[in-house]
This record gives structure tokens, C-alpha cells and sequence, in this order.
């Protein structure tokens, strides 16, 4: 009995301490920033956002330049981490700094928005990478501030789930059997407004698993925090090639990346019950909001602000933000943010604060080019946010 209330006082102190910042029981303190924050000399003038916080510095502007060794030799003021391998999963903390996870490393890391150097903080066990499997989304618990949990999207040698843990903890898994293949593993999640856990899968390079209704796979599934489906069906939505992203707007709506390998990418509304089209149409499937072709696509982030949606491309290297009416259709085309500038760009995040994009970059996966600095994490402030019109 008393070694039980030892652990359960252990598990306590580690929520408490990550209602703040995440160092771990026993670590080394929480987020210091390094003094005020300055903006660095190359590049153009910054663009300034007057943060809410003074510990969250604004975001610099971008370099001159392109490609993804752009910026090497020199600071770069977008640039908050760099010596990464391919970071795909980030989640923002309470105290304005990122957990973020690396996919065949499964090293979790906190960076900071003020450059600091990024410190490793736990590695997430019983992670297989074969294929293109390996860690993916993150999502912090609905009720973070009291438990400190962590939730995460992973592969194993036999399946992909979604399992969580307090940093510094043992895994415990909440939703198994997903289906997994060397490829098209999806890894997407997304905690909704009224708690429910959104998880995006991939249909492991067998389209047919994408409208099988006995299949997981090729689908946005509906959970609880304990993995139990809401409202009698896991199955949220269906018909998708490899849901890599999930982002949520205002008004609730649920929208998905769908990164195709032989059609173009799309970027759909989630609809509860329907069909997405994939591989085939059928009546009533769901038309997509925005195509990317696939040449310059490979979709991988997504990122709500306001009426804009903010998403991350691998192949095109950029990130495609799509404005919306006020029906949900584009009002144009895609305008394009750091294009050619840092390589394949993968997870986009929106930081409520400021409106400034936390982006990962992907070019350690085997497809990429890595420059020396690779691969790194990202904060931009791209047009519009906090009222300041910025020259991306």
C-alpha cells in the first residue's frame, strides 16, 4: 500500500511540474528564456507580432535565399531548433515552448521559441520504423493541466496505435490494432472541443481497406480518452488514401490531409458518416475542399486561422494557404508561404497568441536533400497574423 501511494505521489509530481513547463521529475529546471529576446541581424527587418507573453518571443522574418541549405552559415530568425531528425509530431505547451517528436528516433524534445538549444526529454519505446512507420502525431490530453498526459500516434511490428504516457512514463496503450504497412501509415490526431480524440489512418498501400467498414484503416475514428468510440462506431469517416494531418476550425469543422500517391492530394472536410471518395467515388462522397497535385503536394500539415488554412508539403516544399468563404469554398488559389526555402516541409501548428506557424521540416526521411542544419523546426508569422501584413 505504501509502495502505491509512492507511485501514485511520483505520477502526481510529474502532472503538477508539466502544467508549466516539461522537464521530467528530477530534471533540470523548466524554461528559462535567455534574457529579452532581439532579433538577429540577417535577413530582412523582422516582423513583429506584440506577444501576449513576454517569455514568447515574436517570430523573425524570413531569409533571403532558397532551398533547404538556405540560411546555412548564418542566423536565421524563422530557425527555433536545428540537428533533428525528421521531427514530425508538435504539440505547443502551456508555458509557449513545443514537444516534439522525431519519427524513427522516437526521441521526444522540448524547443524553444527563443532558440534555446532543444533538450531531449524521453524516448518513446516499442517504436518499429520499418517502412515508413515509426512515431507520428501528438496531442496533449483534453484535461493536460491536471493529469500532464501525452498522447501519440506510433508504429509497432505488428500494428499502428495510439498509446499515453506522462513525459518521462511508461506508454499505455489506448487504441490498437490499426493496420499497418510499409507504407501510407497515416498518423494524424486531434483532440475536438468536446474531448472526443480524432485519429487519422492511412490505408497501408491496400486502397480496398480505405470503404472496407471492417477495417480501421484509410479513416478518421472517434474515440474517448480511454479509446472507447463515441456515439457506437469508431469509425468517424471514411474513404481516405492517408490521412496525415487533422486540423479543426472555429465552428467545430474537422478537416484531413489526404496525401495520395497516385491522384492529387486533397484537403477534405471531415463529415461524420461519410465517405471521402477513396479509391472510388460512390453516391454521396464528400467532395474535397482543395487539390494539391501530387507532383508538388505531398500534404502533411494543417493549421487553422480563421478563415485560412495553413498546409505543409513535402514534394512542393512550401506551405499552400487556402482561404475560405464563407460557404467553405476557396476564394483562390493557394497562396504560397517559404517556398523553396528549407526543403519538405511536414507538421504545421498555429500558435493562438500571435498567429505564428510552428513547422517541421522532413528532409532526413530518405526523400529530402538534408542540409547541414537539418532538420529543423520553424516559427513564421505569415500574412495577416496579429494585424501585421508580413512579405513571405
Amino acid at each position: 500500500m505504501r509502495r502505491e501511494h509512492r507511485r501514485r505521489a511520483t505520477r502526481l509530481a510529474c502532472a503538477l511540474l508539466l502544467t508549466g513547463v516539461v522537464a521530467g521529475c528530477g530534471g533540470d529546471g523548466g524554461y528559462e528564456p535567455r534574457g529579452d529576446w532581439r532579433p538577429l541581424p540577417e535577413g530582412p527587418p523582422p516582423q513583429v507580432a506584440p506577444p501576449s507573453d513576454s517569455q514568447v518571443p515574436p517570430p523573425a522574418g524570413p531569409p533571403s535565399g532558397g532551398g533547404s541549405g538556405s540560411g546555412e552559415g548564418q542566423e536565421d530568425g524563422n530557425v527555433v531548433a536545428t540537428g533533428l531528425d525528421v521531427p514530425t509530431g508538435l504539440v505547443l505547451l502551456p508555458d509557449g515552448t513545443a514537444l516534439v517528436a522525431e519519427r524513427e528516433t522516437g526521441r521526444l524534445l522540448q524547443v524553444f521559441p527563443d532558440r534555446s538549444p532543444a533538450r531531449e526529454l524521453m524516448v518513446v519505446p516499442g517504436i518499429d520504423t520499418a517502412g515508413d512507420g515509426g512515431l507520428y502525431g501528438l496531442a496533449l490530453s483534453p484535461t493536460f493541466a491536471e493529469d500532464g498526459l501525452v498522447y501519440a500516434y506510433l508504429s509497432t511490428a505488428t500494428d499502428n496505435r495510439v498509446v499515453r504516457f506522462p513525459v518521462g512514463g511508461t506508454p499505455n496503450p489506448v487504441l490498437v490494432g490499426i493496420p499497418r504497412g510499409e507504407v501510407h501509415n497515416g498518423g494524424a490526431l486531434l483532440f475536438g472541443v468536446d474531448g472526443s480524440l480524432y485519429v487519422g489512418t492511412g490505408d497501408t498501400g491496400n486502397p480496398a481497406l480505405a470503404q472496407d467498414p471492417a477495417s480501421l484503416a484509410g479513416k478518421v475514428l472517434r474515440i474517448d480518452v480511454f479509446g472507447q468510440p463515441v456515439d457506437g462506431d469508431v469509425v468517424f469517416g471514411r474513404g481516405f488514401s492517408n490521412v496525415t494531418a487533422l486540423c479543426a476550425a472555429g465552428d467545430e469543422t474537422i478537416y484531413a490531409t489526404d496525401d495520395a500517391s497516385d491522384r492529387p492530394d486533397e484537403l477534405t472536410e471531415v463529415v461524420a458518416g461519410a465517405d471521402a471518395g477513396f479509391p472510388t467515388e460512390v453516391r454521396g462522397s464528400t467532395a474535397p475542399v482543395q487539390e494539391i497535385d501530387d507532383a508538388v503536394g505531398g500534404l502533411a500539415g494543417c493549421a487553422v486561422a480563421g478563415p485560412t488554412i495553413h498546409l505543409g508539403a513535402l514534394e512542393g516544399e512550401r506551405v499552400y494557404s487556402v482561404t475560405l468563404d464563407g460557404s467553405g469554398a476557396p476564394v483562390d488559389v493557394p497562396e504560397e508561404l517559404i517556398p523553396d526555402r528549407y526543403g519538405r516541409l511536414r507538421t504545421v501548428v498555429l500558435e493562438q497568441q500571435t498567429g505564428a506557424l510552428w513547422i517541421t521540416t522532413s528532409n532526413r526521411d530518405g526523400a529530402g536533400e538534408p542540409g547541414e542544419d537539418d532538420d529543423r523546426v520553424l516559427r513564421i508569422l505569415p500574412p495577416g497574423a496579429s494585424g501585421q501584413e508580413s512579405p513571405l
